[in-house]
């Protein structure tokens, strides 16, 4: 019994592997027009095939992906956090740290995103706009930017372009949102997982 499970095992390794390594060449055509569709805020994007999402964003000077300092592992994020003084003391609060989505998925984009005074709302499976509280503006009126109060922007800010608005509105929607895809090879790697845990059930 146990030979007959190692057999299937090894024969699904067999024909799998060789097929998500070859994942990202097969999908080169479309990797090309992968980019065309991946908004990736104040940066540019750039096909990678052997990154996990097929590509990354590359951040304009003066922007981040995340608050974080280290931001290699999650290159796949849009720029949106400007690396300039935001002073949080003239705001009632300084924004709370968005609560994990109740359905917790690696996919799911308000699971990454940070959008200040305002909560994340998926748009599409994939894409994410930031809706603004009361007496917050998304940075330059892009939905996907987070959201601050107008007095909470240094002047140093300028230098990125973001300019201090006189309005209080609620989200504004430029029609910008942030996609992320799941491409070849990530794919590949799920369908032989599937695979493998039905054959070693049996």
């Amino acid at each position: 019994m146990a030979s007959s499970t190692t057999m299937a095992f090894l024969a699904l390794l067999v024909v799998l592997l060789p097929m998500a390594a070859t994942a990202a060449d097969s999908l080169a055509p479309f990797a090309e027009d992968l980019c065309k569709e991946v908004q990736c805020g104040k940066g540019s994007c750039v096909v990678n095939t052997s990154s996990t999402f097929g590509f990354e964003c590359q951040c304009d000077a003066g922007w981040k992906r995340t608050r974080r300092d280290d931001e290699d592992d999650l290159k796949f994020l849009p720029c949106v956090i400007p690396n300039c003084s935001v002073q949080y003391s003239c705001m009632p609060a300084a924004p709370p740290v968005p609560s994990i989505p109740d359905n917790a998925s690696a996919f799911d984009p308000c699971y990454w995103i940070y959008c200040g005074g305002g909560t994340c709302s998926k748009s599409t499976t994939y894409e994410h706009t930031c809706q603004c509280d009361a007496g917050y503006t998304n940075l330059m009126n892009v939905s996907v930017f987070p959201c601050f109060s107008d007095c909470a922007i240094g002047n140093d800010c300028e230098k990125l372009g973001i300019k201090v608005s006189n309005s209080s509105a609620s989200g504004s929607d430029s029609g910008s949102y942030a996609p992320v895809f799941l491409p070849g090879k990530l794919l590949w790697m799920t369908i032989f997982t599937a695979s493998m845990a039905l054959v070693l059930r049996n």
